[in-house]
């Protein structure tokens, strides 16, 4: 006889009730709110690091257009007599400059252009500088520097972006900060998923809401849609600190692309793209802060009305 009672469902596994957890209210998950404090402090403790890299990647964007209109345009008289030998230049320029050391002299196959020089300081008891003069060929004067104010100061916040302006030792150290971001996009891109029923709020910006709110908006939205290119540029960073692993499993031509997506080296929209969107991990850090500033300064305010 067969029985009218219904069948008894068997419980669902733990694992499935995790994920219908994650999946309709993530929030309830420990797992997740372990990673929000790992998240939370981590932007923290290298926030200013992001803030430096951030604003400095969309200066430099347009270096090399920078470099090629500010280059020093120095004309030369050209004189019948010709241009002086080498020899003569490099004794010319080592007048001009007696506490250095000529280590490099070389003409323009241009005859009306300067001829540039590099020295290299000779003192025994400082560590060795090298700079670079422009002189007339035919007649040896200094007439200028190789770079003109402009240019430092492009090659000075390139370095900056590049090796925190500490050579090799900062670019180890760039490396470390790269690993750092890539670990804040992946932990970001988990920590988003806010339930199905509101995934798609956490795409938009309530720009009326009062500023709690719309700081958690921005920040929210930012990260969403900027999560990939934040990642390509952790990523990209760890490969220019350390490219010795990706040599070893990617080809030039893939690496090629990796350091033009970093730069935005397609065109001249991605480059107003990338000096606009380089400033999304500064935006991420600042909310991100005042997100935190908010919640402590609400604790202040309960433990005083206590």
């Amino acid at each position: 006889m067969v029985s009218d009672a219904q069948p008894v469902v068997a419980a669902r596994p733990r694992e499935m009730n995790a994920w219908r957890m994650w999946w309709w209210r993530p929030q309830s998950l420990w797992i997740r709110r372990a990673l929000f404090q790992v998240h939370l402090w981590m932007g923290i403790g290298i926030g200013l690091y992001v803030l430096l890299i951030s604003v400095s990647g969309s200066a430099v964007v347009y270096r090399r257009e920078l470099m090629r209109k500010y280059a020093p345009n120095i004309a030369v008289a050209v004189r019948p007599g010709g241009e002086l030998s080498l020899p003569e230049l490099k004794q010319k320029a080592t007048a001009a400059y007696p506490g250095y050391d000529v280590v490099e002299a070389y003409e323009s196959r241009r005859p009306d252009r300067a001829a540039t020089v590099t020295f290299r300081q000779n003192t025994r008891n400082q560590r060795p500088s090298r700079m670079e003069r422009l002189f007339d060929p035919y007649t040896g004067a200094d007439i200028g520097d190789t770079e003109t104010p402009i240019q430092r100061d492009v090659q000075w916040m390139v370095d900056l972006h590049d090796n925190l302006l500490a050579g090799q030792t900062g670019r180890w150290w760039n490396g470390v900060g790269a690993i750092l971001v890539t670990i804040l996009a992946l932990s970001g891109m988990f920590l988003w998923w806010p339930g199905v029923k509101n995934w798609r709020r956490s795409t938009t910006i309530q720009w009326r809401a009062r500023f709690p709110r719309f700081n958690w908006d921005t920040h929210s939205a930012v990260g969403f849609w900027l999560s990939l290119m934040i990642l390509m540029w952790g990523v990209s960073g760890i490969y220019f600190a350390f490219p010795e692993p990706f040599n070893a499993f990617f080809g030039d031509t893939t690496l090629g692309w990796l350091a033009r997506l970093h730069f935005g080296r397609m065109g001249r929209v991605t480059e107003i793209l990338w000096t606009i969107l380089g400033l999304a991990p500064a935006a991420l850090f600042i909310t991100g802060l005042l997100m935190w500033w908010n919640r402590k300064l609400r604790k202040i305010r309960l433990s005083w009305n206590d």
